[in-house]
């Protein structure tokens, strides 16, 4: 299979200075809106990137859960290998991409955990199903088999019901992005990229050449 010449020209709409916002969470909240209104399946759904003490890279999907001045927020097991990776080196990467927009944001900083009141508070918003899942995944570890996880799932669900209680090691972390980049797609391959790096409390925005 020959797939040298799979590609297609990009034809968004222009990223300029002029009408884009001089700060990145507002220059985001008007693209997230945008790509919930299009027929992008999980618009949240991001490629974390984070870094093993050995120096070898991982990426893998997660779903943005909010988002604001002071970070965007996800959710997960401690214990999986992102959870380890990130108790030895909290910095981190996240990437949306936006196909049917021709849109990619990537987004670096540091990772912190959430506080234990506001892991509690998204856990217990969560379908059943997914509470007990929770617990059932013993999340990055080898198992036998996929009777593994359907057995521990009735366990939890016939020991606590509708109201299993958010695991220890379940929980949310938040990245503070000290790096934004906004791409559009552009005929001719000559994109728009427009980065936004914290100085002094505030936001330096350039352009990258494509």
């Amino acid at each position: 299979m020959d797939i040298r010449g799979m590609r297609r020209d990009y034809q968004g709409e222009a990223l300029e200075e002029a009408n884009s916002s001089v700060e990145p969470v507002g220059q985001f909240q008007t693209w997230f809106e945008q790509a919930r209104k299009t027929d992008n399946l999980d618009p949240n759904a991001m490629t974390l990137a984070t870094v093993g003490p050995d120096g070898r890279p991982s990426t893998r999907i997660v779903l943005m859960k909010s988002f604001d001045g002071a970070g965007i927020v996800f959710y997960t097991n401690y214990d999986s290998r992102k959870g380890r990776e990130l108790a030895t080196n909290p910095l981190a990467a996240l990437q949306f991409h936006w196909p049917q927009l021709e849109r990619v944001v990537r987004i670096e900083g540091m990772v912190t955990r959430v506080s234990p009141e506001e892991s509690d508070e998204y856990f217990n918003v969560r379908p059943v199903d997914s509470r007990i899942g929770a617990w059932a995944s013993p999340q990055s570890q080898v198992i036998p088999n996929r009777g593994v996880l359907v057995a521990n799932a009735a366990k939890i669900s016939a020991k606590h019901g509708i109201h299993p209680p958010r695991p220890d090691n379940w929980g949310g972390y938040r990245l503070d992005p000290d790096c934004w980049e906004f791409w559009q797609g552009r005929t001719s391959r000559l994109h728009d990229r427009l980065r936004y790096t914290r100085v002094d409390g505030g936001w330096h925005r350039d352009r990258l050449a494509p």
